[in-house]
């Protein structure tokens, strides 16, 4: 019971916190369904089986099984995972590639990765970390290049300038033009 309710206590405020940031910089729709899928069966059993407190239960499920259902079925509903936008090139010697994310989905995975961050790390939560924790995979990203350097410059603003500054720029200079190219 301790490991359910800490499950949906810490899904539930990661929610609460990434759909203040949404609506922060304007994405109302995407803060209210922002990881509705986490309270779906597949998603939410294992949460709660691989239960730490301390990091996605994710991990602890690849760790033991190899993969994780839960992350397979996540990153195929949630358009704020890079992992969503890899794709088949038409080339078919190039094999797997990351496409470009459009603006709306890059800025909610900056504020997600932000409020995971903030979650995980509780009290000694630091402005860098959530581009630390960028920066230490992404050599094994199959992200598009454009996209990850954008997803950079914005967390290395984001600790350099702070929440307040990047959450503005966001909204008032990135996702002015949300279908325009980046």
């Amino acid at each position: 019971m301790n490991r359910l309710w800490g499950h949906f206590k810490t899904i539930t405020k990661h929610k609460i916190y990434v759909t203040i940031g949404c609506f922060r910089i304007g994405l109302y729709k995407q803060g209210l369904l922002h990881d509705l899928s986490k309270y779906s069966p597949v998603e939410f059993l294992a949460g709660v089986k691989y239960y730490q407190g301390y990091r996605s239960p994710i991990n602890q499920e690849k760790e033991e099984k190899g993969y994780s259902l839960g992350w397979l079925h996540h990153k195929g509903r949630n358009r704020h995972h890079f992992e969503y936008w890899i794709d088949m090139s038409a080339n078919p010697k190039e094999g797997l590639i990351g496409v470009k994310m459009p603006r709306r989905y890059l800025a909610e995975m900056v504020i997600d990765r932000v409020c995971a961050s903030k979650i995980y790390k509780g009290k000694d939560f630091k402005p860098e970390d959530p581009l630390l924790y960028f920066l230490g995979g992404k050599k094994h990203c199959l992200m598009h290049e454009r996209t990850a350097q954008v997803l950079e410059k914005i967390l290395t603003m984001y600790r350099d300038k702070g929440e307040r500054y990047t959450f503005r720029y966001i909204k008032n200079v990135f996702l002015k033009d949300p279908d325009r190219d980046y």
